[in-house]
Formats: C-alpha cells, sequence, structure tokens
C-alpha cells in the first residue's frame, strides 16, 4: 500500500497547532485596505481557527 500524499493547496493555507486545532489566515487582509477601517483591519490581525466540524477534514488532507 502506497503512501498518502499531502494535498498541497490545502498544506498552504491551513497549519495545525499543538494543541490540535487547525489555524488559517484572516480572509479580507489582501487588498482595499484603503476603505476598511483601522479597528476592523487591527481585529483582522488576530489569529483564526477552522471550527471543530471542519477540523477533521483539513486534518486528513494535509497529514504526512
Amino acid at each position: 500500500m502506497g503512501k498518502i500524499k499531502t494535498h498541497s493547496a490545502t498544506a498552504k493555507r491551513f497549519s495545525v497547532t499543538k494543541s490540535g486545532k487547525v489555524k488559517l489566515n484572516s480572509s479580507f487582509r489582501r487588498h482595499k485596505l484603503g476603505k476598511k477601517t483601522a479597528k476592523r483591519k487591527r481585529q483582522l490581525r488576530r489569529n483564526v481557527y477552522l471550527s471543530e466540524s471542519f477540523a477533521p477534514t483539513v486534518k486528513a488532507l494535509i497529514q504526512k
């Protein structure tokens, strides 16, 4: 039986923390930042974690 390959696109977008949570980058932080308020941009800098229901799916895709 062969090895399971990592899904590269998923591995670039998500990472698994030590506690097992799936971390991802905030959306809406790439362009058109001039019209967003400073408060909104500051809050988008926070860490974002995937919901518990989607976490097993992503973990299966990025396992090594």
